[in-house]
């Protein structure tokens, strides 16, 4: 019963890693081919286009996290996790809430980056699981991954920074604790602290 316990989590891996290769080279795919068509609109139309497909690829993602905790994959949770929590959180905390960010260039560039990022990541992944990954591929991999990892970590920061007027404006998710003392919850004040949290705790696990 063993091998065929192994055999189904070796199948399983290989259609979750191919579903993600899939929805990251569709957006990669879909937002270049709009970019050349469309232009500059393009750009502040790509969370309309692309998000429903980028949300699914995100919530999805939580899976990885399950994958580690049951041992079916070899890897280091706590990047993982912080990871899975500052896209999901970013994507449906800081851009979803905000309709005025989601039309920001920003977006767009950090849609690029990420989905470049798992472009990287997943046929990687797939090849390891069958094979042993080419020597290129694992270079290429690596290699790529030490300029792009950066930029995606300040495409975060500067789309929280650009959403901050909004959340001020509107007061989204800021609330009034009223216990032990009396003290309203400005969520602007909540992202600023995580801009900086963020960025060297992403570099630090670069690291």
């Amino acid at each position: 019963s063993f091998p065929n316990r192994h055999n189904i989590r070796i199948i399983y891996l290989f259609i979750y890693n191919l579903l993600q290769f899939c929805g990251h080279s569709w957006i990669f795919s879909n937002m270049t081919a709009r970019f050349f068509s469309f232009g500059e609109v393009a750009l502040a139309d790509t969370f309309y286009s692309i998000g429903v497909v980028m949300s699914f690829c995100q919530l999805l993602s939580i899976l990885e996290l399950c994958h580690i905790l049951d041992g079916i994959e070899n890897s280091w949770l706590l990047p993982r996790f912080l990871q899975v929590l500052e896209r999901n959180v970013l994507l449906f905390v800081v851009i979803a809430s905000q309709e005025e960010v989601q039309s920001k260039y920003i977006v767009c560039v950090l849609f690029y980056l990420w989905s470049m990022l798992d472009l990287l990541k997943y046929p990687y992944d797939l090849l390891s699981l069958i094979s042993t990954p080419f020597y290129t591929i694992a270079w290429i991999r690596h290699t790529l991954c030490i300029p792009l990892y950066p930029l995606a970590i300040l495409a975060e920061v500067v789309t929280i920074y650009q959403s901050l007027p909004y959340f001020e404006t509107l007061g989204t998710f800021s609330f009034e604790l009223a216990f032990p003392v009396p003290l309203f919850i400005h969520f602007t004040y909540v992202l600023q602290f995580y801009m900086p949290v963020l960025a060297i705790g992403k570099l630090h696990i670069l690291q």
